[in-house]
C-alpha cells in the first residue's frame, strides 16, 4: 500500500499526460489529413478554373462571342429610325444607278443603230419621272425586307456565316478542357460550373474550419502539458517522466508541422467583364497561379529535380530542419532517462546541448516568414497592375496567398523546444547541485 502511494503521483501524471499525448497525436493526424485534403481540393479547383482553359482559350471566347452575336441576330428588329436611314441609303444607290444608266445611254454612238437607240431612249424615257419614283421603290424594298419571311431568311444567312466562322476559329484547348472538366465534375458529383463552385466553396469552408479547430486542440494539449510543469516544478522525482512525455509532445509538433501545408500561393483574376454589342462577356475566378507546399513537400520537390544544387538544397533542409531536431530530442531523452553516467557522455551532451547550434528549425521559421512577405508583396504589386476599370473592359484581381496551419504548428514546435531546452538546463543544474550537496 505504501508503494502504491509512493508511485501514485507518477502513475496519475503519466496517465494524464499520456491521454493528452494521444489527444495531441489524434489532432495532429487530423490536421495533416485535412491539410492534404484541402490541397487536393484547391488543386482540382485551380485546374478546372485555370486561365489556360478560360481567358487564354480561343474556344471560350468563340463560344461567348458567338452566343452574343446569335442573340443579337435573333432579337434584331428594325426601328423606325433605322428604316428611314436604310431607305435613304437605298434611294442614294438607286439614284446612282439611274444616273449611270442615263449617262451610258447618252454617250455619243457611231453607226445608225446606235443613234436610233439613243433617239428611242430620249423619246421614251423621262429622267425626271425616274428620279421621282425612287422614293417609292426604296420604300417598297424596305417593306419587303421587314416582312417576317424575308427577315427570317436574312437571319438564317447571317447565322450560317457566323456558325461557319465559329467552326473555323479554334485552338487545341477544348478537348483537354472538356476531358479535365468532365473528370473533375464526376469526382465531385456535379454537372455544371455553378454546382462545382458551390460544392468546392462548401468543402473548403468546412475543411479550413476543422483544420484550425484541430490545430487549436493541439495547442491546448501543449499548453496543458506546460502548465503541469508549473504545478510540478517542486516535485523533482516527477521530472523524468514529465520531461520524457514533453519530448513526445514536441516530436508530434515537429512531425505535424513538417507534413501539414505551411504556405499557399494563390493568384487569380476574380472577374473580367468585356462589353461587346452592349452585352457583357464575363469570366470569373480565373486562377493565374496556385501552389501549396509543406516542408516535406518542399524537400521532395527539390530532391526530385535533376539539378545537383537543388538536390543538395533539399538534403540540407532535410538534415538541418528535420533530422537534427529529432536527434536533439533523442539526446535530451537519453540524458534525462539514462543513468547519471550519461550526463557526462560527450556524445549525449553534444546531442542534447551543442547540437542546437546546427538545428535550423528556428531559421526555417524566419525563412518561411520572409518568403511569405516577399511573395505576397510581389503578387500584390503585379496583380494591382491588372486591375482595370474602363467602359468596355473591367478586371478585378485577388491575392489569396496565406500562411497555413502547418506553419503555426511548426512555430509552436520551435517555441516549445526552446522552453524544453531551458527546462533541461535547470534540471541538469539542480541535479549537479543535489549531487554536490550529497557529497
Amino acid at each position: 500500500m505504501t508503494a502504491i502511494r509512493k508511485y501514485l503521483p507518477q502513475i496519475l501524471l503519466v496517465t494524464g499526460l499520456s491521454a493528452l499525448l494521444c489527444a495531441e497525436a489524434w489532432f495532429g493526424f487530423r490536421v495533416s489529413a485535412l491539410s492534404a485534403q484541402q490541397e487536393r481540393i484547391k488543386e482540382d479547383y485551380s485546374v478546372a478554373n485555370s486561365i489556360t482553359f478560360g481567358i487564354f482559350s480561343v474556344d471560350e471566347w468563340r463560344v461567348k462571342i458567338a452566343s452574343v452575336v446569335d442573340g443579337k441576330i435573333n432579337d434584331f428588329n428594325m426601328t423606325a429610325q433605322q428604316k428611314k436611314a436604310l431607305q435613304k441609303k437605298i434611294e442614294r444607290q438607286l439614284n446612282n444607278l439611274i444616273g449611270k444608266a442615263i449617262a451610258g445611254a447618252n454617250k455619243p454612238r457611231k453607226g445608225l443603230g446606235g443613234k436610233l437607240k439613243k433617239l428611242a431612249f430620249n423619246a421614251l424615257v423621262d429622267e425626271d419621272e425616274l428620279y421621282e419614283q425612287v422614293p417609292a421603290f426604296a420604300s417598297t424594298i424596305v417593306s419587303r425586307i421587314n416582312k417576317p419571311a424575308s427577315r427570317k431568311r436574312l437571319k438564317g444567312i447571317v447565322t450560317s456565316k457566323i456558325d461557319q466562322l465559329e467552326k473555323q476559329t479554334f485552338d487545341n484547348s477544348e478537348p483537354a478542357n472538356v476531358k479535365v472538366t468532365r473528370h473533375i465534375y464526376a469526382k465531385y458529383q456535379v454537372s455544371n460550373a455553378a454546382e462545382f463552385e458551390k460544392k468546392i466553396s462548401a468543402l473548403l469552408t468546412k475543411t479550413t474550419t476543422l483544420t484550425y479547430h484541430y490545430a487549436y486542440g493541439m495547442a491546448a494539449c501543449v499548453v496543458l502539458a506546460l502548465c503541469l510543469w508549473l504545478l510540478m516544478r517542486k516535485q523533482v522525482r516527477l521530472y523524468t517522466p514529465l520531461y520524457i512525455l514533453s519530448l513526445l509532445f514536441a516530436f508530434i509538433l515537429l512531425l505535424v508541422g513538417s507534413t501539414a501545408t505551411i504556405i499557399e500561393v494563390d493568384a487569380r483574376i476574380e472577374s473580367l467583364n468585356f462589353t461587346l454589342l452592349s452585352e457583357k462577356l464575363s469570366f470569373s475566378n480565373q486562377v493565374l497561379f496556385f501552389q501549396s507546399k509543406s516542408i516535406i513537400g518542399v524537400i521532395q520537390a527539390l530532391i526530385d529535380q535533376p539539378k545537383p544544387d537543388a538536390i543538395l538544397a533539399g538534403a540540407l533542409i532535410l538534415l538541418f530542419v528535420m533530422i537534427l531536431p529529432v536527434l536533439r530530442l533523442i539526446g535530451k531523452g537519453i540524458l534525462i532517462w539514462g543513468r547519471d553516467s550519461y550526463a557526462e557522455n560527450k556524445l549525449i551532451r553534444f546531442l542534447a546541448f551543442d547540437l542546437g547550434k546546427w538545428d535550423m528549425a528556428d531559421v526555417m521559421v524566419v525563412a518561411i516568414g520572409m518568403t511569405y512577405i516577399g511573395l505576397n508583396g510581389i503578387l500584390k504589386s503585379q496583380l494591382s497592375d491588372l486591375n482595370i476599370q474602363e467602359e468596355l473592359l473591367s478586371t478585378s484581381t485577388q491575392n489569396n496567398t496565406s500562411l497555413q496551419p502547418g506553419y503555426f504548428i511548426f512555430v509552436s514546435y520551435v517555441i516549445y523546444a526552446g522552453i524544453l531546452s531551458l527546462i533541461l538546463k535547470r534540471i541538469t543544474a539542480s541535479k549537479k547541485e543535489m549531487a554536490s550537496q550529497a557529497e
